[in-house]
């Protein structure tokens, strides 16, 4: 695991905090030092502050994912939603905003390992292939009409979630379970800025919905072709 932090106090409790829960830990305190820490490591899991020097946690969270994904924990002092939508959509599985407590940060990164077991398994799932959508498990692959479509993990997670159910309606709550892990989350909009980002990805014009309807005041259900 990589923490990512240029407060060196703020590191170091983290480091211990996740040494005290079993796991193994490497500190980097600028941008550089992580990318190459994560280039020769390939940790499991990367916390990573937002407002770094030189080179702000954004663009590190995308360059490592350049090369090999990898669950990014987002550190940030900023409530603005914005920026937690910005940091989804280079790759960010989540976000905790300073100041946080110790434990909150074990309970997150555990949700998120537990997030990747979960994907893992759902290997066994098999393709789903939905009116010209193709998603492949196994691959983690999207393909609309032939075409590979490009999503980010969350991304592939919320439309699997849908896919696997077709006219099942998922409320936001129940898609922050399925796919983060927990509902303790005030994240109603980032859950609709992924959705939006899946729509346009998957080609959907808004108008006629082929894959992915919207319920209003309730959530989200894959269409149901039969």
């Amino acid at each position: 695991m990589l923490v990512v932090d240029d407060e060196e106090a703020i590191a170091e409790a983290v480091r211990a905090r996740l040494e005290s829960e079993g796991y193994h830990v490497l500190v980097a305190f600028d941008g550089p030092q992580a990318i190459d820490l994560h280039r020769e490591r390939h940790p499991d899991l990367v916390v990573l502050d937002l407002m770094l020097p030189g080179m702000d946690g954004l663009e590190v969270c995308r360059e490592i994912q350049r090369t090999s994904w990898t669950p990014v924990l987002m550190l940030t002092a900023r409530t603005d939603e914005t920026d937690k939508v910005a940091g989804f959509a280079v790759g960010a599985d989540d976000y905790l905003t300073k100041p946080f407590s110790l434990r909150e940060l074990a309970a997150r990164v555990k949700a998120i390992l537990r997030r990747i077991e979960r994907m893992h398994a759902a290997g066994a799932d098999g393709i789903i292939v939905r009116d010209g959508l193709e998603l492949d498990a196994s691959k983690r692959r999207v393909e609309v009409d032939g075409s590979e479509v490009q999503l980010t993990p969350l991304e592939f997670e919320i439309l699997a979630t849908l896919a696997r159910e077709p006219g099942v309606v998922f409320s936001r709550e129940q898609l922050m379970d399925r796919v983060w892990g927990y509902r303790d989350y005030a994240g109603g909009r980032v859950v609709d800025s992924h959705v939006a980002r899946i729509r346009r990805k998957l080609g959907e014009d808004g108008n006629e919905p082929r894959f992915v309807r919207t319920i209003h005041g309730v959530g989200y259900a894959f269409q149901d072709q039969s």
